[in-house]
């Protein structure tokens, strides 16, 4: 298969143009597909490559034993890698490679399961097609938020922040408010908006208006911004369910009105002055 990938950076060309040369060599491998922002061709100098390698099933146990090596054979330029455990996935290797440096993502796939997608891959190499019909046995099935999931955590872990707050972990409290805007807010914004995204990626391109709402819920390294962004969020996060039809004005669950009694409270606790909830 002859591809060309001259709307990329040199170093992503370069890199992409060894590793076709170099997989058909590698024992085992039987695919190779681009994902990510590869397929709508907005790969830019700041891009990873997000990289399938499909593999013979009986050989996945130990080409994913020896991913590193395997990630040496595609380009000798080689820095590190570690596995994917911290995002649920042991199967990927997440490499950086140079100089110049460039982070890809290889993620190695039984070609028993590489049908189990959320997005349809640009294939840039195959045997004999397999990739080809494996993806012709089902569709792409991207996870999209789930509102019901998200009420169901949302005022647990507010309450949670409110205590990081008044506690003076302040810290703790930011990483909190990072959670809310990338399980929360950003999913239910780009659900709302009908746009396929993950967390916040591209939240500033893609929904600039929203994006802009979302700089309230930042905060600051001091108890009074974290109590203004964590108001902030709850009042973004009743906007976005009301938007979506989830729940009715003027009607509140005993949880949220436990948790917005106990936030709205909290000014007044750290002698801050009076809440906006």
């Amino acid at each position: 298969m002859v591809r060309t990938y001259n709307h990329m950076p040199t170093r992503h060309r370069a890199f992409l143009e060894r590793a076709v040369e170099a997989v058909p060599g590698i024992d085992g491998i039987v695919g190779l597909a681009a994902g990510g922002s590869f397929i709508a061709g907005e790969i830019d100098e700041f891009s990873d490559l997000d990289l399938v390698l499909a593999v013979e099933p009986a050989a996945w146990p130990e080409i994913l034993d020896r991913g590193q090596a395997v990630a040496a054979e595609l380009d000798p330029s080689f820095l590190a890698g570690f596995t994917g455990e911290h995002v649920g996935e042991p199967r990927l290797l997440v490499c950086l490679y140079g100089p110049p440096l460039l982070h890809v993502d290889l993620k190695f796939v039984s070609l028993d399961d590489v049908h189990e997608r959320i997005e349809d891959p640009v294939i840039l190499w195959e045997v004999d097609g397999c990739l080809t019909a494996a993806f012709a046995r089902a569709a792409p099935r991207y996870p999209a938020a789930d509102p019901d999931w998200i009420e169901d955590r949302f005022w647990i872990w507010a309450h949670y922040l409110a205590d990081k707050i008044e506690r003076g972990e302040i810290f703790e409290a930011l990483d909190g408010l990072t959670l809310l805007r990338v399980a929360v807010l950003g999913p239910l914004a780009f659900l709302g908006a009908g746009v396929e995204a993950t967390g916040v990626r591209r939240i500033e391109d893609r929904l600039p208006a929203f994006a802009t709402d979302l700089e309230r819920t930042v905060g600051g390294v001091d108890a009074a911004a974290c109590v203004a962004a964590l108001e902030a969020a709850i009042e973004l996060y009743t906007g976005l369910r009301a938007a979506g039809g989830e729940g009715s004005e003027g009607e509140t669950s005993p949880i949220e009105r436990e948790v917005r009694a106990y936030v709205a409270g909290l000014p007044a606790r750290l002698g801050l002055g009076g809440s906006r909830i």
